[in-house]
């Protein structure tokens, strides 16, 4: 076979065509043959006589199935004869083509989301790494040439390997988790088809702290303990702890006094711990019985207790005989005291001096450079020898802008001091000589000491503006807050009562568990306002500290916020603080109790016989008196079954306020008289003692009422009220009477309606003898039974149902009764009289034809006869009315315009018109 000398040359067409040539050095080309596998190109002569060839591609080429092709390629001339014979062949020519890529592929990232977690407050070189590739086969269209962060506004920047960074410290306070969406480019600056989302987590940096602590904690009046901490635990980042301590404490120095507590007066608290005798309140509520205290200023709130503020400028003076204390016995004084630190003059709480002249201070309760001071000069005795006067006690709780309670027990010579219960010795006492015998009387102060001046004589002294010469009225005046200042003769008040009247309604609370009481050791301060918690476990401690609650125990406690803390120190076992826990500060919100209703309701009019008035018992002002409370609530109205499932997300849903009857205590009613005060030589209000002091309760009386005082139930107070009596010796001007009861709950936090009650007297009328003996009342009248007549719209309600109603009070009833029949018959007679004669009078027109011979009658009169029966009848009617009146007016009165008498003319008149006198024939 010969072989064909020839060659090839390419050149470039476009991408599918290939041109090329091969030479002969004899004859023609007649075709190329292409020796490969699969090779998806082919060879096509183009002119054979120059050997010019093209290599063209069968199908579309993609370079990223194959980028590179290789194979031979042989041409052959067309041999000898018509049928090719002896055809030659050149040697193979090997053929390489590279397939160039286009830009058809955009970047794909190789996750659907990337997500990373760092610590807060550290600045990262890198955080993660996100990677996008390009399907394409070329380097340029294959290569990711940039990344980018298309969240904007992120701190957070990424580089063009796809590695992002912070780009300053985070905080897990800030923001928990970023979300970043990012993309990437290609070199052909084709974008990801899809971006991508990065996911990157602020983790906090472990800070030994509380955790799970809420920060507000609502309580519900009435519900009993709540848990404060229920998931609270402590977080110790791991550190090796050997123990625990953790302070917890409730603030309640802004309620009442220092905290909740009842607001009953102060006599009626001593009472209730055990002091129930020889008690004298020196700063009560200001009342009818108790004026004094009219014009200090309060702190105007019912929700806690009453506060007296002394400014400085203000004073009272207690009235004669309302203290009578025996300086040789033992005695107490108690007071609830605020004070701030002042000037360093004397400040005089209590002060009981000379009312003229000398201005001997004989006992006094002040204050000096914070020290509380009281002075006691005994009367003169046998040996004037030295004696202790004044007692000193230097104490912070004086001027802490703190309330305290302080109760000095004085039991000659000695003196205790006990302060929130807690005793204090004197750490001065001074001696002096026993006052000059006098018979000057003394005048009791509060808020400074009395001196002598002549002048006004008010109860309530402000200072005087500077003289020149002589002493103030007043002098040594306090600043500062006093509540609740009380005396009691006779007695000295013993550390349980003492207790009872510091102890706070309100405080924390905490049931150990038995699996770890015994490894954590919990105490409280005296009013549970605080406690201490200790152990080493950290479980053990979690647990305990878990099951800390508050409680108040008042049935109306005082809302608001009181604020709370919980201070931490954790050791290591190298006894240093090796933890810095920071404090966890919240609050308990105490919600607004439901407000009850007192209610006070009963017979409000009602009338009695005059004797009733006058006799031993009296009349009952109250027999039928009720005291109900009451409270409104908001529930949600009832809804059906198959509707009740989408109740709770209907916004709509109706409300219906419902009232509720619920029990309370009272501790202060008041009977007062309306209209002119009450005449002690001829009235009264009056109770069976024996009653109240079997109820523990107290009563004083005046000339403008009554009043009931001391804690005790509804029901208690609602019989004692029911046995309230007014007598009346002298009921011959007195027509009524009006009474109103207010009660009150908590020294008036909840006051009552005003329940009026009046009080109609009935007077018996006297038998008048007549000359003439028809009028005279009967002397027998048979009795009638009745439960009740309505006497001129007033309800004559009997003590006892079942009695018989008086002999004077059934004639009067019975004779207004007839005569009411007897008016009612004679009117209806009257109008059949009237109509009988109108019909007469037209029979007699229709029979004007019949004429009457009349000449042979002869009627004889006499007048004087006649006259008198006129006379007799006018009486009659005069009489009847007269009697009509003394019954009753009103009905007189109405009988009077309906059928009020015509005059004597008219009467006159009229009976002319009846009968007409034929007197021609008569002679005289």
């Amino acid at each position: 076979m010969q072989t064909l000398c020839c060659k090839v040359s390419v050149a470039f067409l476009p991408p599918t065509l290939f041109l090329f040539f091969f030479r002969t050095l004899s004859g023609e080309i007649c075709g190329f043959r292409i020796h490969g596998q699969n090779v998806p190109f082919e060879a096509v002569v183009l002119d054979k006589s120059t050997g010019e060839g093209v290599i063209r591609a069968k199908d579309k080429l993609d370079c990223e199935l194959q980028k590179e092709h290789t194979f031979t390629i042989q041409a052959y001339d067309c041999g000898e004869g018509p049928d090719g014979a002896n055809m030659k062949k050149s040697h193979k020519a090997t053929v390489h083509i590279q397939v160039n890529d286009i830009n058809e592929y955009s970047p794909v990232f190789k996750e659907k989301t990337y997500k990373a977690t760092v610590l807060e407050g550290k600045k990262y070189d890198s955080i993660l790494k996100v990677e996008a590739v390009d399907a394409d086969c070329s380097f340029q269209f294959s290569q990711i040439c940039n990344y980018e962060i298309v969240t904007p506004d992120v701190p957070f920047t990424i580089d063009k390997d796809g590695f992002i960074k912070n780009t300053e410290k985070l905080s897990y306070g800030k923001e928990h988790m970023y979300k970043l969406t990012v993309t990437a480019y290609d070199c052909g600056k084709n974008r990801a088809s899809e971006d991508v989302l990065v996911k990157i987590s602020v983790k906090p940096t472990c800070k030994p702290s509380w955790q799970g602590f809420n920060k507000r904690i609502e309580y519900e009046p009435g519900t009993g303990s709540l848990a404060l901490f229920p998931s609270m635990h402590l977080e110790t980042c791991d550190e090796p702890v050997s123990s625990i301590r953790a302070s917890v404490e409730l603030e309640t120095n802004h309620i009442g006094k220092g905290c909740d507590r009842d607001t009953y007066s102060e006599k009626s608290l001593h009472k209730l711990c055990g002091a129930t005798s020889g008690t004298v309140e020196l700063l009560p509520a200001p009342s009818s019985s108790a004026n004094w205290t009219i014009g200090l200023p309060t702190d105007n709130g019912h929700d806690s207790d009453q506060v007296f503020e002394f400014n400085g400028t203000q004073a009272i003076k207690v009235p004669n005989g309302v203290v009578s204390t025996n300086l040789k016995e033992p005695f107490t004084i108690s007071v609830w005291m605020r004070h701030g630190p002042g000037a360093h003059e004397k400040e005089t709480i209590l002060c009981n001096s000379d009312k003229t002249d000398m201005n001997r201070h004989h006992y006094s309760l002040y204050v000096h450079n914070c020290r509380l001071i009281f002075l006691l000069r005994q009367d003169p005795s046998e040996a004037e020898t030295y004696k202790p006067a004044e007692f000193h006690w230097k104490l912070d709780q004086v001027c802490d802008k703190e309330w305290h309670h302080y109760v000095l027990n004085v039991e000659f010579p000695t003196a205790s001091l006990f302060v929130d219960g807690t005793t204090f010795e004197p750490f001065l006492v001074t001696e002096d000589y026993p006052l000059h015998a006098t018979k000057i009387e003394t005048q009791l102060t509060i808020g400074a000491c009395w001196q002598e001046n002549s002048g006004h004589d008010n109860e309530t002294e402000t200072a005087p503006e500077p003289t020149s010469g002589g002493n103030a009225r007043m002098a040594q005046f306090f600043r500062g807050n006093l509540a609740g200042l009380i005396i009691r003769s006779g007695k000295l008040e013993n550390k349980k009562v003492i207790d009872c009247l510091y102890t706070c309604k309100e405080g924390l609370d905490v049931q150990l568990p038995e699996e770890v009481a015994s490894s954590v050791k919990v105490e409280f301060n005296p009013n549970q306002s605080s406690l201490t918690v200790e152990g080493e476990d950290i479980d053990a401690f979690d647990k305990v500290m878990q099951h800390i609650s508050y409680l108040n125990s008042r049935q109306f406690p005082t809302p608001g916020i009181r604020h709370l803390r919980v201070a931490t120190t954790v050791k290591c076992f190298n006894e240093d603080a090796c933890v810095s826990v920071p404090d966890a500060e919240g609050y308990v919100m105490v919600l607004q109790p439901e407000e009850p209703k007192i209610s006070l309701s009963g017979i409000d009019h009602f009338a009695r016989s005059a004797a009733e008035f006058e006799s031993q018992e009296g009349v009952t002002l109250f027999p039928e008196l009720r005291i109900v409370s009451t409270i409104t609530r908001e529930v949600e109205a009832d809804t059906e079954p198959e509707a009740a499932d989408g109740a709770d997300d209907d916004p709509t849903v109706q409300e219906t306020v419902v009232s509720e009857e619920i029990m309370h205590n009272l501790d202060f009613c008041e009977v007062s008289v309306m209209g002119e005060e009450l005449d002690g030589e001829h009235e009264s209000l009056e109770m069976d003692p024996s009653q109240l002091k079997q109820r523990a309760l107290e009563m004083s009386s005046s000339n403008l009422g009554l009043i009931i005082t001391g804690v005790n139930t509804m029901a208690n107070y609602e019989q004692v009220l029911h046995l309230i009596r007014y007598k009346n010796w002298h009921t011959e001007a007195l027509f009524d009477r009006k009474f109103k009861l207010v009660c009150s709950e908590l020294n008036g936090r909840y006051i009552s309606n005003d329940f009026k009650v009046e009080v109609n007297v009935i007077h018996t009328a006297v038998p008048v003898e007549h000359a003439n003996n028809a009028m005279v009342q009967p002397s027998f009248i048979n009795p009638v039974h009745h439960a009740s007549v309505d006497l001129s719209g007033h309800n004559l309600v009997n003590a006892h149902q079942a009695s018989v109603v008086p002999s004077a009070a059934t004639v009067v009833i019975v004779v207004c009764v007839s005569f009411l029949v007897f008016m009612i018959v004679l009117g209806v007679f009257r109008i059949r009289a009237a109509h009988q004669r109108t019909m007469r009078d037209q029979e007699n027109g229709k029979e004007n034809e019949m004429d009457w011979d009349d000449s042979a009658l002869t009627i004889t009169v006499n007048p004087m006869e006649h006259s008198s029966e006129e006379e007799e009848e006018e009486e009659e009617e005069s009489e009847d009315g007269e009697e009509e009146d003394d019954i009753t007016s009103a009905e007189s009165e109405t009988s009077e315009d309906e059928e009020g008498g015509e005059p004597e003319d008219q009467q006159a008149a009229s009976r002319q018109q009846q009968l007409e006198w034929d007197d021609s024939t008569l002679t005289y």
